[in-house]
């Protein structure tokens, strides 16, 4: 499990479902002044249990918030804010907190705080701070944006338990309506544990090193060690008013195996939805009678030939290789009553490359960041309003790591009260 920077202990108790929330407050002063502040908070927690131990549930469910231990979850309390300065401008800002499996601390981060100007006439806008990468249909998100209680198997790969973000700075251009396009292009930080691909940190390297390997580059050396990220995406009006979206996305960076290494990720993803209800504009926990959406993320990681000294008596040498990981998840939701949807998501992710660990070099099999795996997840929601759900999810996992299949069931609850303001992502 990912250790967090910053923990607080004996605030929030995991079993304990509150929500509080503040309305907006609206007041012209004078130029330059803040026009608005929406404030609110939001409550995602589980119930529920696996047929593995928690240990093993740790590395099946590897997102920071995900439902994976026996017994109650509080897998997050978001406290968020957003304001307006003028007509241009606007500032908005994350605050998160959990209770960490197993040894019960609780751990809170600031998840995004980033300042972003509205969107230019010409279509032009620019983002800085830290925020989630642009990439891919899942990684904007936060976790009460998501349907289902655990990140999709590539993504906790690929992206890490919390997501791949940080500090940086997004140029973007876009065009209105129906049939929008955007194209952006992100520059980031390429350190920390929050970039698990990228340069990363110590506690990621001791945790879930990627095939195994050795973490030799501890500083950012020059302005080339940042990540950059490109992500292009278009809607498309179909039959019987349904919206697709395509989008592609790119990034590469560092990576701290050797000198001149790096890392590439590349992405497809897509959304197709049916249009909701007329009264989904005054009631928005209606379900749109259905939605498909899916997404492909492969990563490069180029390592770079190492000595694992571990044991000096018999060092390993690491010969330089290209470890390949890329999976696929598909959702699909349908609304089957009044304000009751249900849904199914596969996953499946695969790759190539041996894996090291200690000694030697074993099949990548054997490692369970890396080896095949299938996940069925079907899930019940129900929403009775807009501030309030709950939802009950099975998965039933197959990993090559484990000597037999695991079957789990979760069932979550969801309060989010107060002006929450919009995530709009491309």
């Amino acid at each position: 499990m990912i250790r967090p920077r910053h923990r607080l202990r004996g605030i929030l108790p995991g079993s304990l479902v509150l929500a509080i929330g503040s309305s907006a407050l609206a007041q012209e002063r004078r130029a330059g002044s803040l026009h608005s502040l929406d404030v609110s908070l939001g409550l995602l927690t589980a119930v529920g249990g696996s047929s593995e131990r928690d240990d093993v549930a740790a590395t099946l469910f590897g997102g920071a918030h995900d439902a994976k231990q026996r017994g109650f979850t509080l897998r997050q309390a978001e406290l968020s804010m957003a304001g307006k300065i003028e007509d241009w401008c606007e500032a908005r800002a994350f605050l998160i907190a959990s209770i960490a499996p197993g040894d019960g601390e609780t751990v809170v981060e600031l998840e995004e705080a980033f300042v972003q100007t509205l969107p230019h006439r010409s279509g032009l806008q620019l983002r800085a701070g830290t925020f989630f990468t642009p990439f891919g249909g899942r990684n904007p998100l936060h976790p009460h944006a998501l349907d289902w209680m655990n990140q999709p198997i590539v993504a906790s790969r690929v992206f890490g338990g919390d997501g791949m973000r940080g500090p940086g700075a997004t140029v973007s251009w876009s065009t209105p309506g129906p049939t929008r396009s955007w194209l952006g292009v992100t520059v980031q930080n390429a350190h920390g544990e929050t970039m698990p691909s990228f340069l990363a940190n110590d506690e990621i390297y001791e945790e879930r090193a990627i095939g195994g390997r050795l973490r030799e580059q501890a500083e950012v050396r020059s302005f080339g060690d940042v990540v950059v990220a490109l992500r292009a995406t278009h809607a498309f009006r179909m039959a019987a008013e349904s919206t697709l979206q395509l989008g592609a996305s790119l990034a590469t960076g560092p990576n701290p195996t050797g000198d001149d290494t790096s890392t590439l990720l590349w992405g497809l993803d897509f959304a197709w939805q049916a249009p909701r209800p007329q009264a989904d504009a005054v009631d928005c926990c209606t379900f749109a009678p259905w939605s498909l959406q899916g997404e492909w993320i492969a990563r490069e990681f180029d390592a770079g030939e190492q000595v694992d000294a571990s044991d000096p008596g018999s060092p390993v040498a690491l010969p330089a290789a290209t470890l390949r990981d890329h999976g696929v998840v598909v959702e699909a939701l349908f609304a089957i009553a009044d304000r009751w949807g249900t849904g199914v998501r596969g996953d499946w992710a695969s790759g190539s490359g041996a894996s090291h660990f200690g000694g030697g070099a074993f099949g990548r099999a054997d490692d369970p960041w890396r080896c095949d795996r299938i996940r069925v997840s079907p899930l019940l929601v129900y929403r009775p309003s807009h501030a309030f759900s709950v939802r009950a999810q099975y998965d039933f996992d197959d990993s090559d790591a484990l000597a037999s299949e695991v079957h789990s069931v979760w069932v979550g609850c969801e309060v989010v009260l107060g002006r929450h303001a919009a995530h709009v992502h491309p």
